[in-house]
C-alpha cells in the first residue's frame, strides 16, 4: 500500500509538471504586431521555421491554398460586385473543418505541431480558455479562433458590417460610393499577386484581412509596439532593479478618458485622473504608474489616451520617466484592466500582488462593479476585487485569463 501511494504522488507531480500553463517567461515571436495581436496561431505557422516546413510541403492544405486563389481570381473577373470579391477571401464552415481535420491528422506530440503546442502555444496563454483541452484539439480550436477573427475583420473592415462600438471601430469607407469597388477589386488583385504561390493554407485570407485593417489606417492593436523598447523602454530596463518586497503593489492603473473634439489632445479627465495617480504615487507604494488607453475619442483621432497622460505626468507633474509604463492599445474600461493584466504578466511583475487603480470617484466605482460588463465584453473577468482604498482607490489582482485573445475586437483584441 505504502508503494501504491507513492507510485500516485509520483505520477500526480508528473502530471502537475507537465501541465498546461501560460508562462511569464515566454516572450511572443513574429515580426506584424497586428498580426500577432490577433492571429497569433497563424503568426507562429510563419514564424516557427519546423511548422511552416511542415504545413507548407502538406499537399491537401497546399491544394486548400491553390483553389482559394482561384476562387479569388474567377470573382475578379465575374466581377458581379465587391462583396463578391470579398467572399472568397472569408473561410467557409466547410474550409475551416477541413483544415481542422488536416491539422488533427498532423499533429504528433513530438512532430512540429506537437512542438509548436508545446513551447509555444501553451505558454503564450493567448488561447489559454483551452488550456484544460488536449494539445491536438487546443490546436484545432486556436485555429477555428483565428479564422473566425479573420472572417470578422473581413466583414468590417472591408464589407462594411456594423462594429460592436461603431461609433469609434467603424469602416473608414463610405461602401456606396461607386469608386468603393475598384478600391476592393485593387486590393484583391494585389494580395493574388502576393500569394499566387503560396503553400500555407490560410495566406491569402490573413493577407486580406491585414489589407483591410491598413487601408482604413486601423492598425491600433500594434500602436508603438514592441513598447519595451519603444515609449516602455526606460521603465522596462527599471524592472531588473525593483526589490519587489518593498512595495505593496506592482503599479497603479490610470485609465484614460478621450476627448470629446477632434485636434484635443489630452481631456480635463485625463488631466483629473494623471492628478490622483500622482499623489498616490508619492506615498511610495508602487515603483510604477501606468496610464492606459488608445486612439478612441473622436472617431479616427491621431492622439492615444495614453501617449498623452505620459507627457503630462512627466512634462507637467515631474513624474520620472522611468516610472511610468504606457498601455496605448485599450479601447474600453474592460481593456484597460485587462490589458495591464496583460503588461503585468508579460513583463515579469509578480503576478500574485495586487495594482490599484486610481482615477476620479465615478468611475472608480464603476470598474468596482464591472463583471456584467466583462462577461458581456471579454467572456471573463480580467481581475479579481480586493479591498477598496478610497472613493478614488481600489486593489485589483490580475487574472491569468486575461491573455486570451478577443477574435471580435481586431483594433483592440
Amino acid at each position: 500500500m505504502k508503494n501504491f501511494f507513492l507510485a500516485l504522488f509520483i505520477s500526480l507531480i508528473a502530471l502537475f509538471a507537465d501541465a498546461q500553463t501560460a508562462s511569464q517567461q515566454y516572450r511572443l515571436i513574429g515580426k506584424n504586431h497586428t498580426e500577432i495581436k490577433n492571429y497569433y496561431l497563424l503568426n507562429l505557422f510563419q514564424n516557427y521555421a519546423p511548422a511552416t516546413k511542415l504545413i507548407g510541403s502538406d499537399a491537401v492544405l497546399v491544394r486548400m491554398v491553390q483553389a482559394k486563389i482561384k476562387n479569388i481570381q474567377d470573382s475578379l473577373k465575374a466581377n458581379k460586385s465587391f462583396r463578391s470579391i470579398i467572399q472568397p477571401f472569408k473561410f467557409s464552415e466547410q474550409e475551416i473543418k477541413a483544415a481542422g481535420d488536416r491539422l488533427t491528422a498532423l499533429y504528433k506530440p513530438n512532430n512540429a505541431l506537437g512542438l509548436l503546442v508545446k513551447n509555444h502555444l501553451i505558454p503564450s496563454g493567448c488561447y489559454i480558455k483551452y488550456d484544460s483541452l488536449s494539445p491536438a484539439a487546443l490546436l484545432v480550436k486556436a485555429w477555428e479562433q483565428d479564422a473566425l477573427a479573420i472572417n470578422h475583420t473581413i466583414e468590417v473592415y472591408a464589407e462594411g458590417k456594423k462594429p460592436n462600438f461603431p461609433d469609434v471601430d467603424s469602416i473608414n469607407f463610405n461602401v456606396y460610393r461607386n469608386t468603393y469597388p475598384k478600391l476592393i477589386a485593387d486590393g484583391a488583385t494585389a494580395i493574388v499577386k502576393q500569394c499566387g504561390s503560396a503553400k500555407l493554407f490560410y495566406l491569402p485570407s490573413l493577407n486580406y484581412a491585414l489589407h483591410s485593417l491598413d487601408v482604413n489606417g486601423r492598425n491600433e492593436a500594434a500602436i508603438d509596439e514592441p513598447l519595451e523598447q519603444n515609449a516602455n523602454k526606460a521603465a522596462y530596463n527599471r524592472l531588473k532593479n525593483i526589490n519587489w518586497k518593498k512595495y505593496q503593489y506592482t503599479l497603479i492603473l490610470v485609465p484614460g478618458e478621450g476627448p470629446d473634439k477632434p485636434g484635443v489632445s489630452i481631456s480635463k479627465g485625463s488631466i483629473e485622473r494623471c492628478k490622483i495617480a500622482a499623489l498616490k504615487f508619492a506615498q511610495g507604494l508602487t515603483p510604477f504608474i501606468m496610464v492606459s488607453g488608445g486612439r478612441v475619442h473622436p472617431f479616427k483621432t491621431r492622439f492615444a489616451e495614453a501617449e498623452e497622460m505620459k507627457k503630462y505626468l512627466v512634462n507637467q507633474l515631474k513624474i520620472p520617466e522611468n516610472g511610468i509604463f504606457i498601455e496605448p492599445q485599450a479601447r474600453h474600461t474592460t481593456t484597460n484592466l485587462r490589458n495591464c493584466a496583460r503588461l503585468i504578466f508579460r513583463y515579469g511583475m509578480p503576478f500574485n500582488k495586487p495594482f490599484i487603480t486610481s482615477t476620479n470617484k465615478i468611475q472608480s466605482y464603476y470598474i468596482s462593479y464591472m463583471d456584467k460588463r466583462c462577461m458581456a465584453d471579454l467572456g471573463y473577468m480580467p481581475y479579481s476585487l480586493g479591498r477598496r482604498l478610497s472613493n478614488t482607490e481600489q486593489e485589483f489582482y490580475p487574472t491569468i485569463t486575461s491573455l486570451q485573445i478577443n477574435p471580435l475586437e481586431p483594433l483592440d483584441p
